[in-house]
């Protein structure tokens, strides 16, 4: 059984990885960026003064549609290959593929500006995992295919999403995507890298002891997908419960 810590995430195959799932906008992101556009909506823009992309790797569409209620965002991310991809976006000029996800993004949520280097401006990279990053530092996480498809461990996906529920303050706002029933798998012609086939069931098991207000969707199969033996997507929203006893109140 291969955990987090038995991958090279150095060597994450970024070319291989857009090419076949970033270089068109597939239904099935379309369908993600709908939900947290609607998910972002409900926030004052500019609201957020500080959130976090765990695991980022090198997908900008979730950056890009929490840019509207978020002044800073922090994309945190493991590996040196997807922190080179970030930093290659936010200096340089963005590869165009990316437009059509953002034009989908601004259609959804005014909030958004005109430009997607202007929505990037936000962004920060951060080296750094769910495991090592303190503890209640944000007013709102968001997780985009991660903690499913970094272990073939239960226990593990478990811990690591309650990693992510803990990088919000208590209180704090969660939204999140898993790929559902996704066994390990290839990208590209490389090595196979560790995941754990979860579902809907899975997935408030793993949250529903440490948040309120939990909120699941699933999104069906996407044939236009490559075939990772996945079964669709699992898609999130929650609030970190507070802790017993009175909270002091604070700004996000």
């Amino acid at each position: 059984m291969r955990r987090n810590a038995d991958a090279d995430w150095d060597r994450w195959p970024v070319d291989d990885y857009l090419r076949e799932n970033y270089r068109d906008l597939h239904p099935c992101d379309a369908a993600v960026v709908r939900h947290h556009a609607a998910f972002y909506r409900t926030l004052p823009p500019g609201s957020v003064a500080a959130s976090v992309e765990c695991g980022a790797g090198p997908n900008l569409y979730p950056l890009m549609v929490a840019a509207g209620a978020c002044r800073r965002i922090d994309a945190l991310e493991p590996g040196a290959a997807g922190r080179a991809y970030l930093r290659s976006q936010l200096t340089g000029p963005v590869d165009p593929g990316w437009e059509a996800f953002y034009a989908l993004c601004r259609s959804l949520d005014p909030a958004l500006p005109p430009r997607l280097d202007a929505a990037l401006a936000g962004v920060r990279v951060v080296a750094g995992d769910l495991s090592t990053a303190p503890e209640g530092r944000y007013g709102l996480a968001s997780m985009t295919f991660v903690a499913e498809s970094v272990t073939e461990s239960a226990e593990e996906f478990a811990r690591l999403c309650r990693d992510f529920v803990h990088q919000v303050r208590p209180g704090g706002l969660l939204v999140a995507a898993f790929m559902a029933r996704m066994p390990s798998y290839r990208i590209g012609s490389g090595p196979v890298w560790p995941a754990f086939p979860v579902g809907t069931a899975e997935v408030r098991a793993a949250f529903a002891p440490h948040t309120g207000h939990l909120r699941l969707a699933r999104v069906p199969r996407d044939p236009t997908l490559p075939d990772y033996g996945d079964d669709g997507m699992v898609l999130l929203r929650a609030v970190r419960r507070p802790r017993p006893g009175p909270q002091p109140s604070s700004s996000r």
